[in-house]
């Protein structure tokens, strides 16, 4: 009888790789998480021209954002999600092998709360050296942003990870490298949310004349309140989570759900005029 029932809902198992040339494999995660920096490059290329900023500085940005999610998402995971292996095993956090036995196995665990803040640290740092507004960029950031998290969660979505709890409801998924369990589909769930707040942040920085910085607050706000209630329907990701009121990732959440909301009360204000302006210099 639950063979039959199991037929309605949606079986899920797709290939993670797209080729593989027995030297390399490309996987979906990998081509989803370019994606994502494609999408926000061509983006924030029409941003910096009509600003009338120097293209070759978006270049130099990208490297900062790159370096900065990737160590920043990956430092998160090793700290708040699997301390206690990661703490016995080092360098592992920072190479992309396992050492017992020794194989190649990629960065496998990213936090996406670390990514953010590591965006966040390198784009002030670049605007110190480059004399940019960081509020202003900051603002376009958020927006590209929340697309290139849409294409990293279709890219868990193609990995069979981040999976949801168990469910009887009409979309569940079965995630058939996972378990013959339907369960909500979380990374689906996150990546609609995502693409929403996209839309949303694209229409106030084209419709709005908030101060810099509000629309950077409204991503925070709008982003950890999805990814909070989310949450609440995603399988835990470690075992010391089982029980929690809260798991790690709404009280990760949390802060960024409150810097969020002081940023938007701080600049709700309409901007003067000459606010659009990066004001990029070179030193």
């Amino acid at each position: 009888m639950n063979n039959i029932f199991s037929m309605a809902y949606i079986h899920w198992n797709p290939s993670k790789e797209i080729i593989d040339l027995g030297f390399y494999a490309l996987r979906w995660y990998s081509l989803c998480f370019a994606l994502g920096f494609v999408l926000s490059f061509y983006l924030l290329k029409k941003q910096f021209k009509t600003a009338g900023l120097d293209e070759t500085y978006l270049e130099k940005l990208t490297m900062y954002l790159v370096l900065a999610t990737v160590i920043g998402a990956r430092l998160a995971h090793c700290i708040f999600y699997d301390f206690d292996y990661y703490s016995q095993h080092i360098a592992e956090i920072f190479l992309p092998v396992k050492f017992d036995p020794f194989r190649f196995v990629g960065f496998q665990g990213l936090a996406s709360h670390g990514g953010i803040l590591g965006v966040f640290i390198a784009t002030v740092l670049f605007c110190r050296k480059y004399k940019v507004k960081p509020l202003w960029l900051l603002d376009r950031l958020s927006v590209v942003g929340a697309l290139a998290g849409c294409c990293i969660r279709m890219g868990n979505l193609m990995n069979s990870e981040i999976i949801g709890k168990p469910t009887d409801v009409a979309w569940a998924f079965i995630f058939e490298q996972v378990d013959n369990v339907p369960r909500h589909p979380g990374q689906l769930y996150e990546a609609l949310a995502y693409f929403s707040i996209f839309v949303i942040l694209s229409i106030v920085l084209k419709k709005s004349n908030r101060h810099n910085g509000f629309i950077f607050g409204l991503f925070f706000t709008l982003l950890f309140i999805a990814r909070f209630l989310i949450e609440f329907v995603k399988a835990d990701q470690s075992a010391f989570e089982a029980g929690m009121m809260f798991n790690m990732g709404q009280l990760l959440s949390i802060p960024f759900i409150i810097f969020g909301l002081v940023m938007m009360y701080l600049k709700k204000d309409a901007r003067n005029p000459d606010e659009n302006a990066a004001k990029l210099e070179t030193k």
